[in-house]
């Protein structure tokens, strides 16, 4: 048992220093300052789906129409909106030009909602740069005229960020931090150019529209769940180059009050991102679930190496703590860090198996059959 326990500690003291070394690559898109003078204005395009938004979309479209030092034109495709998305929309239209709104009444074979809207609505973009964000995403006033001149600079094609919290909770917190170390690896990878290393993000993926059209854009992507980071695979696979950061307060998205509301939120999305493999959901799920045991019975045998195998999760609250500081948050946030792997494990369990009870995901009041996502999805 004693090397069991020092096998685990060991884990955990390695995945710390691991994280540490990927966090180097993980940082907040820079502010215009050290730019020095501002280019431009370059023509940005922004792409929103929406579909039953009407809680939130209105000052969505309001933030992306106060975007600084670019020329903006928005088009935002009602997806079959049954609330009063529409109507609010239709009102944005005729009170600023810069908005355009295209309504989608019935969707056709062979595409998953989101896929098809973004197709739309980028097939009508007449910018050189086009955003994808979502109908419930918030951004400073300056954040794509950043994002353009970090192109510019790096000479990229794609600028892609995470979603910060619009409600904040310690909980929320936790979560956030543990899912940002959980893919640090792909953010080191992605920014150092790796070959095989992509990233994207539904709350924020900047791309210029020649790369984008280039690499297939979302007609490649008609049946694939996770579009957001698949969107980086395809660029990556025509050759074009990401920067990836953490979005942090720049771009805040709604994931729900609580702990409980992100689980479900993450339904449709966990078991897609292991490519609907039984197998593999169970092989983490297992080896989670065996550490944490591990964890448990070291702190009730109260043996030196017992207790010192307790604590080693807590390695993870370092990185996470940098993290915490990158956000803004006080690193008091990054202590609960090691304490919600549990919640992933439920959540990847969640997302398996009510995904297999019911033979596919239901998104956005859409049934897609696990048969059609697995033969048509990017991988």
């Amino acid at each position: 048992m004693i090397f069991v326990f020092g096998a685990t500690a060991a884990l955990c003291f390695i995945g710390m220093l691991t994280a540490l070394w990927h966090l180097r690559w993980m940082q907040r898109l820079p502010s215009l300052a050290p730019f020095g003078h501002v280019i431009g204005p370059v023509r940005c395009s922004v792409v929103i789906a929406a579909r039953n938004e009407e809680a939130r979309v209105e000052q969505t479209i309001r933030h992306v129409l106060a975007q600084q030092h670019v020329e903006i034109e928005v088009v935002v495709v009602d997806d079959r909106s049954t609330d009063g998305t529409n109507k609010i929309l239709q009102q944005l239209a005729k009170e600023d030009s810069r908005l355009r709104v295209i309504r989608i009444d019935a969707l056709p074979d062979g595409w998953l909602g989101k896929c098809h809207a973004c197709h739309i609505g980028a097939k009508a973009a007449t910018g050189d740069w086009i955003l994808f964000t979502d109908a419930d995403c918030w951004m400073k006033r300056d954040l794509l005229a950043r994002a353009w001149h970090l192109a510019a600079r790096e000479g990229v094609d794609h600028v892609t960020l995470t979603s910060g919290l619009s409600v904040e909770s310690s909980g929320l917190r936790a979560c956030h931090l543990m899912f940002l170390l959980s893919i640090s690896n792909w953010f080191s990878g992605t920014n150092r150019d790796r070959s095989k290393s992509y990233l994207g993000f539904g709350a924020f993926n900047f791309v210029r529209a020649s790369a984008y059209r280039e690499c297939g854009g979302y007609e490649a992507l008609r049946l694939t769940v996770l579009d957001d980071v698949k969107l980086g695979l395809l660029l990556r696979r025509a050759g074009k180059r990401t920067r990836a950061f953490i979005g942090g307060d720049d771009v805040t998205c709604f994931w729900g009050t609580n702990v409980a509301s992100m689980i479900k939120l993450m339904e449709k999305n966990y078991f897609a991102a292991l490519e609907f493999r039984l197998s593999a959901a169970l092989a983490v799920c297992t080896f989670v679930i065996a550490l944490i045991s591990i964890v448990v019975i070291g702190l009730i045998s109260a043996s030196p190496a017992g207790l010192l195998t307790a604590a080693s999760p807590f390695c993870l609250a370092v990185p996470a703590g940098i993290l915490a500081r990158r956000m803004g948050w006080s690193w008091r946030a990054a202590i609960g860090a090691p304490f919600v792997l549990p919640v992933f494990v439920c959540a990847l369990l969640n997302s398996t198996f009510k995904t297999l009870i019911q033979g596919g995901i239901r998104w956005r009041e859409t049934f897609y059959s696990l048969e059609t996502l697995r033969a048509g999805g990017v991988k």
